[in-house]
């Protein structure tokens, strides 16, 4: 589609309720939340998130700030448990005052705060791909909507000639979700799945999966663990003989960070589909690689979720700047009337529903960490938030 527009309404949601936080400081400064896990089974994922965050704030501060004002933000730790970020969600927003938050990574954690945002009339901004079947006022997903990520890696792999799938995810939400809607196109499209497993989050053990596994004989298996269960899976994969040039794992979960955390070696072969790889060429992207490189250190790799939370941080300062105010619902309205902003991931933005246009990638991870990339979609990809395929007749309707 062409890039012109991405909200063709007047204003997304109508002012309807007035934002109850403190949108200024007196003292020339405006408090943002920025809440990731830093310690916990997410910590692998979601500290380098944080970084990118808080680099893309750092910049602006650089450039002079926001409105007048330099962007102070407020770091917590939602230690990989929903009920604590809901807390922290509830401490940013009641006792510091920020205008609003980044933050999150699994759909649990992001279940467990949107009743916060919704009560106190505030705006957090989601940047990880998950499940769909979720359309609130007070969250712009900019992290991929399942048609985004995992459809596209399902056409890929029909593409390649595989014809039986074994799911293999984390126990909540996201992954339950997600495989959900992958079996409702497996069958549509007349293919097998050989078996669906799920470990708790943090899980370990593999080893009857691997023998179910071994048992089944698919041609590929579809891997939503989240977290460090991937470094038991492939390690255990490993040692039954099962690399993935044996047998080809897709990811949803694992990109530059992780690749690197685990070791390159253990994951070499694999492949993932994001909406970002590092390798993506462009000048834009080019300068935030080498911005975040000389911050966090010349070995440092960048991934999906990290871009998406610097972009969202350059998305919301855009829209504060086109609303003239901080004010939450104000600067939601803007977000979505935006023209496509320039980022790292191309020239994207969001759709009257909040969620983001974006192109969709497979990519092989290589020795050397990096991913190259196999297949591009036609084009971007419109965010459809509830699959019509497993959700027949529902769709997006936030209201104005």
């Amino acid at each position: 589609m062409a890039m012109k527009k991405f909200g063709t309404a007047a204003a997304l949601l109508a002012a309807t309720m007035l934002s109850s936080v403190t949108v200024a400081h007196a003292d020339g400064t405006v408090k943002v939340g920025v809440l990731q896990s830093l310690s916990g089974t997410m910590a692998i994922s979601e500290v380098p998130l944080e970084d990118a965050e808080l680099l893309a704030i750092d910049q602006i501060n650089a450039s002079g700030g926001l409105l007048g004002k330099q962007i102070v933000p407020v770091e917590e730790d939602g230690a990989s448990d929903p009920s604590t970020f809901a807390q922290k969600a509830t401490k940013l927003i009641e006792e510091d005052g920020v205008v609003t938050v980044f933050g999150g990574w699994t759909s649990s954690s992001r279940k467990a705060m949107l009743p916060v945002f919704q009560r106190f009339h505030n705006l957090l901004w989601y940047p990880v791909q998950f499940e769909g079947n979720e359309c609130s006022p007070n969250i712009m997903y900019s992290g991929a909507q399942p048609n985004q990520q995992a459809l596209p890696a399902l056409t890929w792999a029909e593409q390649k000639g595989y014809k039986s799938y074994f799911l293999l995810g984390s126990d909540y939400v996201y992954p339950r979700t997600a495989n959900l809607i992958l079996k409702k196109h497996i069958a549509h499209d007349g293919m097998t799945l050989a078996g669906e497993e799920y470990v708790p989050l943090g899980g370990t053990d593999f080893s009857s999966i691997i023998a179910e596994i071994q048992q089944s004989k698919p041609d590929i298996i579809i891997n939503t663990l989240n977290g460090d269960s991937n470094v038991s899976f492939f390690k255990q994969m490993a040692a039954a003989g099962m690399t993935p040039d044996k047998l080809p794992v897709m990811s949803f979960s694992i990109a530059e960070p992780e690749a690197k955390a685990m070791g390159p070696s253990l994951l070499a072969g694999s492949f993932t589909s994001w909406n970002y790889f590092e390798s993506l060429p462009g000048p834009t992207n080019a300068a935030f690689v080498a911005a975040y490189k000389a911050k966090f250190g010349a070995d440092s790799v960048v991934d999906d979720p990290m871009v998406h939370g610097y972009a969202d941080v350059y998305v919301w300062a855009a829209a504060v700047k086109k609303a003239g105010t901080f004010a939450p619902l104000k600067v939601r309205d803007a977000a979505v009337e935006l023209a496509a902003q320039d980022t790292p991931l191309g020239g994207v933005g969001f759709a009257a529903n909040q969620s983001m246009y974006q192109t969709g990638y497979i990519g092989e991870l290589q020795p050397d960490g990096q991913f190259k990339i196999v297949w591009t979609s036609p084009g971007l990809i419109q965010p459809v938030p509830y699959d019509p395929l497993t959700f027949p007749g529902k769709v997006c309707k936030i209201p104005h």
